[in-house]
């Protein structure tokens, strides 16, 4: 019997430290690295923003402007302009290169062609002055054909003197009046004679009564360019 016990204890002592040594748990596993690395995860690098959008076709340059011909700036003249001295012109005369000039109104209002000679240009219209050219030409020419144009043009003028507190000339502005040039003479003088204002045009001589215009008693006098007003 004790030998029983004896051999039992024997065998426990013996497994004893076997169980000790065994391992309770199985350790975790590492966690796997990307291939390539070595040491603690690497994050990988964001990719570079996008370069900005270039458009596929450049915004188009704005256009030149050309110069005006003189066919152009013709046009541009108002079919009831009338000349003034120092407009210059274009008369072309069809099929003839002698006969068509570049010329330029003179203080006189005249111009010179050849075979024409002197013909008034100022205060007619374009359309007038043509007219009269051709008249000219049809004693040397049969049916001739001319055509006028307005290269250039002049500020137009007017000119008051006389009794007032600033003579002298004035730029005809739109459809201006005797009323609104006296205005821009800035009045009259002490002893001027209001009722009998006369106003030159060319060889014709008009009379305008302010003091009744004041009162409403007279139409209105609209001036020309060239229009020179004489208050005595």
């Amino acid at each position: 019997m004790k030998t029983s016990i004896s051999c039992c204890l024997l065998f426990l002592l013996s497994t004893v430290p076997a169980l000790a040594q065994t391992p309770s748990a199985t350790p975790p596993r590492p966690a796997s690295q990307p291939v390539g690395t070595s040491g603690a995860t690497t994050t990988p690098p964001s990719p570079p923003p996008a370069a900005p959008s270039t458009p596929s076709t450049p915004p188009a340059a704005p256009a030149a402007t050309a110069p005006a011909t003189p066919a152009a700036r013709a046009a541009a003249i108002s079919s009831d302009y009338r000349l003034v001295p120092g407009d210059k012109l274009r008369i072309e005369v069809y099929k003839d290169a002698q006969l068509s000039q570049n010329v330029q109104v003179r203080p006189d209002g005249k111009i010179t062609l050849p075979l024409a000679n002197d013909v008034t240009a100022a205060g007619h219209t374009p359309t007038e002055l043509r007219d009269a050219i051709v008249s000219s030409l049809k004693a040397y020419m049969t049916n001739p054909t001319v055509t006028v144009m307005v290269v250039e043009t002049v500020p137009p003028l007017i000119y008051v003197m006389g009794e007032v507190n600033s003579a002298g000339p004035q730029p005809l502005v739109g459809k201006m009046d005797v009323m609104q040039a006296l205005s821009a003479a800035k009045g009259f003088r002490d002893f001027a004679n209001t009722k009998n204002i006369l106003i030159r045009r060319g060889s014709e001589v008009l009379t305008f009564n302010y003091n009744d215009a004041v009162k409403g008693k007279a139409a209105a006098l609209y001036l020309q360019p060239g229009d020179t007003i004489v208050v005595k």
